[in-house]
């Protein structure tokens, strides 16, 4: 079974049964990006950092296309996104069987564009996922399952976080993903920093402290 997206990994310190967490840059970024984190995070962490399926010129990757230009401001190709959302998937059950790890403590990490695909991920294909770590995004409804099944959704938990300064995704947006996964009833807490797009000290600290209490 080769592998759906290109990848960079570190092992985890667990032989077996390890807990997953896979990261998901955001638009025109790599895999690279986000893996920088991967040094401060717990050891028994297996992490994984994938590249986004679409190429752009001259560099970088997106997980679907954004045309900057569209009347109502930011488009999103929702056709590219659910692809993408699809791929992902794939790659769980591709890590899963590759390498020895605990199918059912599965995290993803998302980093603005990354954020809107895992939150898809998780709410889509909810079987395959535990926690979601929701950085700089936003949940875009469009790209969500019509039929959303409360009861599969149960276990899910979500640490969400925004930049109050965000010039790129509005806070407002972001702000939404609290009450939409109150109605689902499933587990959330949600955070703003002082900052533009991007992650702040003390966000990372949150997060991180907020993982080590969930693996």
């Amino acid at each position: 079974m080769s592998a759906p997206l290109h990848y960079i990994k570190r092992p985890s310190t667990l032989k077996e049964n390890a807990p997953l967490l896979i990261m998901c840059h955001g638009y025109g970024s790599d895999e690279n990006d986000l893996f920088s984190f991967s040094s401060e995070l717990p050891e028994e962490l297996f992490i994984i950092s994938v590249r986004a399926p679409y190429q752009m010129q001259p560099y970088g990757n997106a997980w679907y296309a954004i045309n900057f230009d569209a009347v109502q401001g930011k488009w999103s190709d929702d056709k590219q996104a659910k692809s993408s959302r699809d791929i992902l998937s794939g790659f769980i059950d591709y890590a899963c069987t590759t390498y020895p790890l605990d199918s059912d403590n599965v995290t993803l990490l998302g980093f603005s564009q990354g954020t809107i695909l895992s939150y898809s991920v998780a709410l889509t294909y909810p079987k395959k996922v535990k926690n979601i770590v929701a950085l700089s995004g936003y949940i875009n409804e469009a790209i969500l399952p019509e039929d959303l099944q409360k009861e599969s959704c149960k276990h899910l938990d979500f640490y969400c976080s925004h930049g109050s300064m965000d010039q790129v995704i509005p806070v407002d947006w972001a702000r939404r993903s609290k009450p939409f996964l109150d109605s689902l009833d499933i587990k959330n807490t949600y955070s703003e920093f002082p900052v533009g797009h991007g992650v702040a000290p003390q966000n990372f600290y949150e997060f991180k402290d907020w993982l080590k209490d969930r693996i």
